[in-house]
C-alpha cells in the first residue's frame, strides 16, 4: 500500500521507510514558529523543564513573529513583546521579527513564507492553530500548544500520531465571482467543524492548476476550522516558482507527492466551476449559506484582513470590484504584512489607479498597519473591533461569539469579493451583482 503526501513527509522526518495512520512517531522539526501570544508560555515551559538558562535546540530553526497585539496601548500585551525581545536577544535568534523596528513583518502565517522559511517537504510546528496555512507549499504544518512547543524548543523533536487523510478533489475552472474562501467554506459547510478531526485534509484537482499561492494559503489556513490536523497541497510549478524566488536562506528541501495507491479515510469531489459565493453565518464556520440567498441580511461593518483574507490577491480582487463605486458602511482594510502594505500602494489596476487610491475613492477607512488586528478581538483599542450591535462581514477565518471583540456582535465569514460587494450595499451581497 502506498503513502499519502502527509505520511511521506512524517516518515522522512522520523527516519522511517514508511508510516501508517495511528502510528506514534518521534518527528524532527524543521521550524518552530511562535509569536507574542504564546511565546512567553513556550519559553516558560522550556525553562521549567530544561533549566532556567535553557536555550533553543537550534537557533536557526526557531522563528518568532509577534503579530497579534501589536498596535495597542495595553500594558500586558507590551509585556509579552518585551519578554520575547529579551529572550530573542539572550538566545541570539537570527529570526526574531521585532515590532517597532524596520524588521517587523506582520502576520506570522503570511510572513513566514514571504521571508523564505517555508519549503515543500518540511515539518513546521507553530503555537497557533492556523499554522496549517503552510501546507499550501507541500509542507506538513500544524498548530501545537505551549507545552509541546516548550518541549520541542528544548529537543527539536515531537511525538506525533500520524493522521489519517481525507482527499478533497476540486475540479473545474474557478469562475470570476468565486475565490478560494468560497471553496473552503463550501468544504467546511459540507463536512462540519468536526468533519476532519485530527485528519490530514489533502486538496487536489484541476481547479488548483491555475491557483496562485495566496489562494492556496487561504484553503489550507482554514483546515483547522474543520478540525483538521493539517491541510496540504502537493507542490507544483506554481509552488516552486514562489519558493525558489524566496529561498533566501538557501535551504535544501524535498518534494513529496501521494502515491496512486495511497489509502484515504474518505474522498470528496467538488464542482468548483458551478460554485456559488459562500458565506458562513454566525456563529460557526460550518453555518453555510449562499450570498444570493442572504440579500435581506443587513451588515454594519466590512473587514478585509487577516492571515486568510489580508494578502495582496485579496485586496486586488476587492479593489477590482469596488472601483467606481462607494461603500455604504464602515469598511476596514488590514494588510497582513508590510510587504502587502507596500504592494497596496504600488499595485495598479487596469485603470492605472493603485489599490490604495481605489479604496480611498470608494470611501473605505485608511488601511491600518499590518497585524492580526480585530481578527482576534483583543484589547479594547484593537483596530476595527466590532461593537455590541454590529454585524460584520469579514474575510477572517472564525466567527465564534466574541471573536472580533463583542459577545453580542455577529461575524459573517465571506470571500474578499463578497465582503467588497456587501460593503457597497450594506447587505450581504452576491458579488455577481458587480462582477460580470
Amino acid at each position: 500500500m502506498g503513502m499519502t503526501i502527509t505520511e511521506k513527509i512524517l516518515a522522512n522526518a522520523a527516519g522511517k521507510e514508511s508510516v501508517a495512520p495511528g502510528d506514534n512517531i518521534w518527528v524532527n522539526a524543521d521550524i518552530l514558529l511562535t509569536h507574542d501570544v504564546c511565546g512567553p508560555g513556550t519559553v516558560g515551559v522550556l525553562r521549567r523543564e530544561f533549566g532556567e538558562d535553557a536555550m533553543p535546540w537550534d537557533k536557526n530553526k526557531v522563528v518568532i513573529i509577534p503579530d497579534h497585539y501589536i498596535y495597542t496601548e495595553d500594558k500586558m500585551c507590551h509585556r509579552n513583546v518585551a519578554f520575547m525581545t529579551k529572550f530573542a536577544e539572550e538566545a541570539e535568534l537570527p529570526y526574531y521579527y521585532q515590532p517597532g523596528t524596520d524588521n517587523y513583518k506582520g502576520v506570522c502565517h503570511v510572513a513566514l513564507p514571504q521571508e523564505g522559511h517555508v519549503q515543500p517537504g518540511k515539518v513546521i510546528f507553530g503555537t497557533d492553530s492556523h499554522t496549517c496555512s503552510h501546507g499550501a507549499f507541500g509542507a506538513f504544518a500544524t498548530g501545537i500548544g505551549n507545552t509541546d512547543a516548550g518541549f520541542l524548543m528544548g529537543t527539536g523533536k515531537l511525538l506525533v500520531k500520524v493522521p489519517a487523510s481525507k482527499k478533497f478533489i476540486l475540479n473545474g475552472k474557478m469562475p470570476k465571482h468565486v475565490m478560494a474562501k468560497d471553496i473552503i467554506l463550501e468544504i467546511i459547510g459540507t463536512i462540519g467543524v468536526d468533519g476532519a478531526t485530527y485528519q490530514a485534509m489533502e486538496f487536489c484537482g484541476s481547479t488548483l492548476e491555475d491557483m496562485e499561492m495566496d489562494e492556496r494559503i487561504t484553503i489550507c489556513n482554514m483546515a483547522i476550522e474543520a478540525g483538521g490536523k493539517n491541510g496540504i497541497i502537493a507542490p507544483d510549478e506554481i509552488t516552486m516558482k514562489y519558493v525558489n524566488e524566496r529561498n533566501i536562506h538557501n535551504k535544501e528541501f524535498t518534494c513529496f507527492h501521494s502515491d496512486e495507491d495511497a489509502s484515504y479515510e474518505s474522498t470528496y469531489e467538488f464542482d468548483i466551476a458551478n460554485l456559488d459565493p459562500v458565506v458562513a453565518l454566525p456563529h460557526s464556520p460550518d453555518n453555510k449559506a449562499y450570498a444570493k440567498d442572504c440579500g435581506d441580511m443587513k451588515v454594519d461593518r466590512a473587514y478585509i484582513g487577516s492571515c486568510t483574507g489580508g494578502k495582496i490577491e485579496d485586496f486586488i480582487r476587492a479593489a477590482e470590484l469596488m472601483e467606481g463605486h462607494k461603500v455604504k458602511i464602515h469598511t476596514f482594510l488590514v494588510p497582513a504584512t508590510r510587504e502587502v502594505e507596500q504592494l497596496m500602494k504600488t499595485t495598479k489596476l487596469a485603470s492605472g489607479k493603485t489599490l490604495v487610491e481605489v479604496f480611498e475613492e470608494a470611501g473605505c477607512e485608511k488601511p491600518a498597519p499590518p497585524s492580526c488586528a480585530a481578527c482576534l478581538g483583543g484589547p479594547v483599542d484593537t483596530y476595527g473591533r466590532i461593537n455590541n450591535s454590529d454585524r460584520c462581514i469579514s474575510t477572517t477565518n472564525r466567527n465564534f461569539i466574541g471573536r472580533m471583540g463583542s459577545k453580542t456582535g455577529e461575524v459573517v465569514l465571506a470571500s474578499p469579493l463578497t465582503v467588497a460587494a456587501s460593503a457597497l450595499t450594506g447587505f450581504i451581497t452576491d458579488p455577481r451583482e458587480f462582477v460580470k
